[in-house]
């Protein structure tokens, strides 16, 4: 920390808590993935600069209360694995600043870029007129979602109460509360009967083996919004199965699975799975269409009785 305390501008800061994280075995996997990006944004935030600041900014003075206010994160980052965002109380998902807390997942879906890309070429931005986010937690996908189609009403679900708390603050943030509902739900147990152009969904996929080998820093985020059984398709399957009856003619469904991706092709072989590709890094998230979810639906329902027994 003595580089900390002789830091004098932005530039220096910055390379003082670069080396206080590198020094550490803090893990780097919720919004930045090496210790010079998170050192910029958490020196950022706290000098009250953009995140994505220019050089110019370096020269940027810090004041004695800076340094200890970042001391103090940096004590919560380093000895409590506590992750950046939760310090702050934000992420950034899409290219839009999200309030987040440790009620709510932080926000690192690669699902963004397909949204940003409006899910070309899968469905025509002009025929969309509702999308449906399930396990919503912050609402950042959802959220996205109606910048991406500011023409259609979005619907947002979680379990939590807890979560859906967060996500009102984030609505009213981006003041959407006349086209984004919340609903406490249970997967689509509380969803009016609607048809929805797109179903989206970044749900618990986490199987029992990964649960107990993720770094500390994922300990500090709800079990409830990891965790997904011994296979991580707990809350997956059971999606699939119920779908059917809220999708268009022509409409799609993607669903974010992670590392579970290999359990889900191994219990659906013959499903042809579409599984998206990113410029910008990510995996695990496939795409079936309307048709798809009809046609193996007795597939999807004979999967989830397994579930149950």
């Amino acid at each position: 920390m003595e580089q900390l305390n002789k830091a004098d501008n932005l530039h220096e800061l910055v390379l003082a808590v670069q080396s206080c994280l590198e020094k550490s075995d803090v893990y780097f996997g919720h919004g930045t993935d090496n210790a010079l990006d998170e050192a910029a944004w958490m020196a950022s935030h706290v000098l009250g600069l953009a995140p994505d600041f220019d050089d110019d900014a370096l020269s940027h003075p810090v004041t004695q209360k800076e340094k200890d206010t970042i001391a103090q994160m940096l004590e919560q980052r380093i000895n409590k694995h506590v992750p950046l965002s939760y310090l702050i109380n934000e992420a950034w998902f899409g290219g839009l600043p999200f309030y987040v807390d440790e009620r709510v997942l932080i926000p690192r879906s690669p699902i963004a870029e397909l949204i940003h890309a409006q899910f070309y070429p899968w469905v025509e931005a002009e025929n969309v007129h509702r999308v449906l986010d399930l396990c919503t937690g912050s609402a950042c996908i959802a959220i996205a979602c109606a910048y991406a189609f500011p023409d259609a009403l979005v619907d947002a679900s979680d379990v939590s109460a807890e979560a859906l708390a967060v996500a009102q603050m984030n609505v009213e943030k981006h003041e959407l509360e006349s086209r984004l509902q919340l609903f406490q739900s249970d997967l689509f147990n509380q969803i009016p009967p609607q048809r929805y152009d797109v179903i989206v969904s970044n749900p618990p996929y986490v199987d029992a083996e990964d649960m107990a080998a993720l770094p500390a820093e994922y300990h500090n985020e709800p079990e409830l919004g990891l965790a997904a059984g011994e296979q991580g398709l707990d809350l997956v399957i059971p999606m699939l199965r119920d779908a059917k009856d809220y999708l268009t003619k022509n409409g799609i469904m993607v669903i974010e699975v992670g590392n579970s991706a290999e359990a889900l092709g191994q219990r659906f072989p013959h499903i042809p799975f579409v599984w998206m590709e990113f410029e910008y890094g990510g995996e695990g998230v496939f795409l079936l269409d309307a048709r798809q979810i009809s046609d193996y639906h007795d597939d999807f329902v004979a999967a989830a009785e397994e579930l149950k027994a």
